[in-house]
């Protein structure tokens, strides 16, 4: 199934594991997203386990921790997964303990491939029998030539993720997957990627904490809720982060969440479907349909702007789509709460 999911009670009963993103669920930039700490603390109390999950490979798990127990969310290090714990990891499922392992990123990267029992090298002329790369605000010229040195003389390479852009509090700059390319571009060998969209990350979390069902929450359709459906997770998408209301409507079948959510505090509300009657979709007070006019067709909308009017805008976009029709594109505004 590629549409939204009923649940007649509070997610934090129906799943056992919350797979959070970070930025732009649980802060944006230095500051706590509203109700993000309340929302997580309620989580736990219910019985549900949290483990934050990023594609960040720069930042190690201490210092996630601490920066979210800084914000009000109580965290150990334990409950952060890195996507530069889970290059490491993969590395280390092919490689044997000693292996040389050529690392461009930051210390945290290092410090992940150690741990499983690696030896990081600085030079292509050590032979190392893999690249991994990370972002790390140091990553130079230099530190990239000697990757495509040693991809070109075969080692196997592998991205922590290959996100184009990061975030920070001046606006988007550069990410990892803009350093890889520069590798790509002098090598023609393309990474395998552990990051989000890569379902790995989420199959990594759900083995760390033996959960039986486990939600993906996040703010990124392409990341996030593409991942949770590469891998087969239902997925909550919020609204205080990177993709809309209106990215859902217009999602592909690839990207399309599972629930939708003003915020971290959905984790404890019902989540209703809308149904069709009379060529409308309805939930609550919201109703959507599709106005067609031969293979194209218009999003109507009608009632509060809510999640009940972002439900019904997806189920009567996706349906439309999903059996053949194109949706005009400058028909869909934005709809539902605008937190972001």
């Amino acid at each position: 199934m590629t549409g939204l999911e009923v649940s007649d009670v509070p997610l934090v009963e129906r799943f056992d594991l919350a797979l959070v993103d970070l930025d732009g669920v649980t802060y944006r930039g230095h500051l706590p997203v509203d109700g993000a700490a309340e929302a997580l603390t309620g989580a736990r109390d219910a019985g549900m386990r949290v483990l934050f999950v990023t594609n960040n490979a720069s930042r190690s798990p201490d210092v996630v921790a601490d920066q979210l127990t800084g914000l009000g969310i109580l965290t150990v290090p334990d409950e952060v997964l890195t996507a530069a714990q889970v290059a490491a990891s993969r590395l280390r499922e092919r490689l044997d303990p000693g292996a040389t392992v050529l690392v461009v990123g930051a210390d945290a990267l290092r410090d992940a491939v150690r741990d499983q029992g690696l030896l990081v090298v600085g030079s292509a002329d050590d032979h190392p029998q893999a690249v991994v790369q990370g972002f790390g605000p140091e990553v130079g010229w230099h530190q990239l030539a000697e990757a495509a040195y040693a991809v070109a003389g075969g080692a196997w390479y592998v991205a922590s993720n290959l996100d184009g852009s990061l975030p920070t509090v001046r606006g988007y700059a550069p990410g990892n997957g803009a350093l890889v390319a520069a590798v790509v571009t002098a090598t023609g060998v393309r990474p395998d990627s552990c990051g989000k969209p890569s379902p790995m990350m989420y199959r990594t979390g759900q083995r760390r904490t033996g959960a039986s069902r486990p939600l993906v929450v996040g703010d990124r359709l392409d990341t996030d809720l593409a991942g949770a459906r590469a891998g087969g997770y239902p997925g909550l998408h919020v609204l205080t982060g990177v993709s809309s209301g209106r990215d859902a409507v217009l999602a592909p079948p690839a990207l399309r969440p599972s629930f939708l959510g003003a915020d971290l505090r959905s984790l404890h509300m019902t989540h209703p479907v809308p149904h069709q009657t009379d060529g409308w979709w309805r939930c609550g007070s919201g109703a959507a349909r599709v106005r067609r006019d031969g293979d194209t067709g218009a999003l109507e909308l009608t009632g509060p702007d809510d999640l009940d009017l972002l439900r019904t805008a997806c189920a009567a976009a996706w349906a439309f789509v999903d059996a053949g029709g194109r949706l005009d594109a400058t028909s869909v505004p934005e709809v539902g709460p605008h937190t972001g």
